[in-house]
């Protein structure tokens, strides 16, 4: 079983892969749009037209974000723990402590959206990275069963790490464990068009039927939405890739982190503005242009920053790494030599 998933996570794309940049940016525009949307419709007191498709999109928003994130992890998941660490959790944790401190600061002024919550699914992706490291030795079959009762279980403790990696961990430990399975999957979503769009338009209904009934919160339910919705997105974005069309949204995708650290702020800004001058009293409309401007100013402060003293902001400084990792590649390439030598 082992021996077979080696070859299997071998065979990953070793450059980038034009869907899997197209399907982070729609989960990034998701993102964003629900905070802009819940933000906007709490200051205004009322639902927006917008809120029903926020609705829509909840049983397979997240579930997408992280099978997403799990694909690329047998990359890296086989490397030395210092390294492994450098990669997937100091990295990380270097752009979370930063980015909640500079977003709690003007939180009291901007009110409505709590910057340490969004930016928790980084936190969470650390703790996913390293779980799964240490679940190796571990039968799959035993995690992804363990992982899916945990979903299903609707976990509801006084902890929201418990809480949150109970009804997300599946996914992502999915995303990185059929990653081969899911190359395959796209490769033939975009071969198949005839068969691909009546299978999406399926999925849509199906979705917003279960949503409106009240049904996607069941057990089993949303376990079985939520790996729906990411095959979807999954299916769109190679047809999307295929039909070379959107190219800003894939252009955005291979960003998203960017937008996802600095959304924030624009964010909250731009609501306020627009909910002061009153010139536009639709919250459905002040949504989406909200959404808009969060996400091109957080691509305009990236470039803004580039070659500059600001870079920090986007790039993890050498400091903040590992030993090992701080090394040129040479020189560590003679340390591990030298150990097996010895």
């Amino acid at each position: 079983m082992r021996a077979s998933a080696k070859v299997a996570h071998s065979a990953l794309p070793a450059m980038r892969v034009d869907w899997v940049d197209y399907a982070r940016g729609w989960c990034i525009i998701l993102v964003v749009m629900m905070h802009s949307t819940l933000g906007v419709e709490e200051a205004l007191g009322q639902q927006s037209w917008l809120h029903g498709f926020i609705d829509w999109a909840r049983p397979f928003r997240i579930p997408d974000f992280f099978l997403v994130a799990g694909l690329f992890l047998a990359r890296t998941i086989e490397k030395p723990w210092p390294d492994f660490l450098d990669r997937k959790v100091l990295h990380f944790a270097y752009f979370f402590v930063l980015w909640t401190l500079i977003q709690g600061a003007p939180k009291l002024l901007l009110a409505g959206g709590d910057p340490l919550s969004i930016l928790g699914d980084l936190a969470f992706a650390m703790v996913f990275f390293v779980t799964t490291k240490l679940l190796r030795p571990a039968p799959p079959c035993a995690v992804l069963t363990a992982a899916s009762a945990l979903q299903m279980a609707n976990v509801a403790t006084n902890s929201t790490v418990i809480d949150e990696f109970a009804a997300r961990y599946v996914y992502f430990y999915a995303g990185y464990h059929f990653a081969p399975r899911i190359f395959a999957f796209a490769e033939a979503a975009r071969a198949n068009l005839r068969r691909t769009i009546p299978a999406l338009i399926l999925w849509g209904v199906t979705n917003e039927l279960a949503v409106r009934c009240g049904y996607s919160g069941l057990p089993a339910v949303s376990l079985l939405l939520g790996f729906a919705g990411a095959a979807a997105v999954v299916a769109f974005s190679a047809l999307l890739a295929e039909a070379h069309v959107l190219h800003s949204l894939a252009w955005l995708g291979a960003r998203s982190m960017v937008v996802y650290l600095a959304f924030f702020l624009p964010m909250a800004a731009t609501r306020i503005a627009l909910l002061k001058t009153g010139l536009i009293v639709d919250g459905g409309v002040i949504a989406l242009i909200v959404t808009a401007i969060a996400v091109h100013v957080s691509i305009f402060v990236r470039t803004a920053t580039l070659a500059t003293p600001f870079e920090f902001l986007f790039e993890c400084p050498t400091f903040f790494r590992t030993a090992a990792a701080r090394l040129p590649a040479h020189t560590g390439q003679q340390a591990l030599s030298a150990a097996r030598r010895q």
